[in-house]
């Protein structure tokens, strides 16, 4: 097996401020390369939070300009993130919950959630999903929280080759065991790495469970954190197998 890093960024987002959680996903990226990570991925909506009242002011394209100093980060460091915002494909298209690629690089991709949970249609349109993204020989399949409740969703991801399944996701406390058990699962049953990355505190009035965690091909666990709050989950791949880390992050105010 050749080496691989991937980290979930547990990340605080601040309601509708843009232009601090960039500066706050600017932080974890750096951290993130000090530790070598190759893949980062943040929560659902991590770039505004789950606002849902906000996201038609504050949905942008996924070519705005206002994402430039994330993409100039990602080819800084050599840390391709995939980061939650609201979007719109042109002017006058609904808006969807995005999760962008911005790649090492310098490319852009575009995945948008597919599977909407009950209430999210006041705000939000169901995307199309996107293509998986290569890491080196690893092929990573996307999904954005409701996505994964549809067990149709991960198996067509290991249908398509993923080795990984990557999720952006908001868990509250009282879904986050069920939930869990059935990201678990999916790596079993088709042998695939699962990460997911939570919210680190409440967003939209929802409180979150945090707990991000990478589970390994045969569902053991690689890494998690304890609960909530800012903190890199990491998974690291050698030809022995997978090692985790779990690291706070110091996020400046």
């Amino acid at each position: 097996m050749k080496p691989l890093i991937i980290a979930a960024a547990q990340s605080t987002a601040i309601a509708g401020d843009l232009a601090g959680n960039i500066a706050r996903h600017q932080h974890f990226m750096r951290h993130a390369a000090e530790q070598g990570v190759q893949l980062l991925v943040f929560p659902e909506l991590s770039l505004t939070g789950y606002e849902r009242e906000l996201a038609g002011e504050l949905a942008v394209s996924p070519h705005d300009s206002v994402l430039q100093p994330l993409r100039d980060v990602a080819r800084e460091t050599g840390v391709t993130a995939v980061v939650g915002m609201p979007i719109r494909l042109s002017v006058d298209t609904p808006v969807l919950i995005g999760a962008l690629v911005l790649a090492a690089d310098g490319s852009l991709a575009v995945y948008s959630k597919q599977h909407l949970h009950p209430g999210e249609e006041v705000a939000f349109a169901p995307g199309n999903g996107g293509d998986p993204l290569t890491i080196g020989s690893d092929t990573i399949a996307l999904a954005v929280c409701a996505d994964f409740s549809h067990a149709s969703h991960a198996a067509a991801a290991a249908i398509s080759g993923a080795s990984i399944y990557a999720a952006g996701v908001l868990i509250t406390p009282n879904g986050y065991t069920p939930d869990t058990a059935l990201l678990q699962g999916y790596a079993v049953e088709h042998g695939m790495v699962v990460l997911m990355a939570n919210h680190g505190g409440t967003t939209g009035g929802w409180a979150s469970a945090g707990g991000s965690a990478i589970w390994a091909p045969d569902g053991s666990l690689i890494a998690q954190t304890a609960g909530t709050g800012d903190f890199i989950v990491i998974a690291r791949r050698n030809a022995h197998g997978w090692s985790g880390q779990t690291l706070g992050v110091e996020v400046p105010q």
